[in-house]
């Protein structure tokens, strides 16, 4: 239920309030410096996003390469990627609001601060109720039953 509810805010956010911010924020900028200057100002700020897009994104590939070539779990550039992925979307989208947020999420600088958010929210979502209360990782491993108490590891011999 308490999903529902979250996912339904998310949804009206994104959906409602985003739009009507980006719009209020138009009409400010454009009644300032002119629409024309509007426009190339949007246009301009897409295409530092994708230039800002294809450099960070290139240094994220070379990490990830070099991870899995080394065997290391790519945890930190998959985040990257993944941050990157939805800066550059934020960035195509027009307005400056979606604009601002892109460039937080795509910046060597503030990417470390989103990427530590993005970490503990998979975390939680990762993160299951067990018989004995929260535990981590999923349940129905090896050794883990529905059963509370001690777990005597053991060989099986057949006679």
């Amino acid at each position: 239920m308490a999903r529902r509810r979250r996912l339904s805010w998310f949804l009206l956010v994104a959906f409602v309030v985003v739009p009507i911010a980006e719009l209020y924020v138009l009409i400010q900028v454009g009644q300032v410096i002119g629409a024309w200057w509007t426009i190339v100002l949007l246009v301009a700020d897409s295409i530092l996003g994708s230039w800002l897009v294809r450099r960070e994104g290139g240094r994220a590939w070379q990490a990830l390469r070099t991870a899995l070539e080394t065997g290391r779990m790519p945890a930190t550039e998959l985040a990257d990627a993944a941050l990157l992925l939805v800066g550059g979307v934020l960035m195509l989208s027009p307005g400056f609001v979606t604009d601002l947020a892109g460039i937080l999420l795509i910046l060597p600088l503030t990417r470390p601060l989103f990427r530590r958010v993005l970490a503990g929210v998979v975390a939680r979502r990762l993160t299951v109720l067990g018989p004995l209360g929260q535990t981590g990782g999923a349940r129905g491993g090896p050794g883990q039953t529905d059963r509370p108490g001690p777990v005597v590891r053991g060989e099986v011999v057949e006679e």
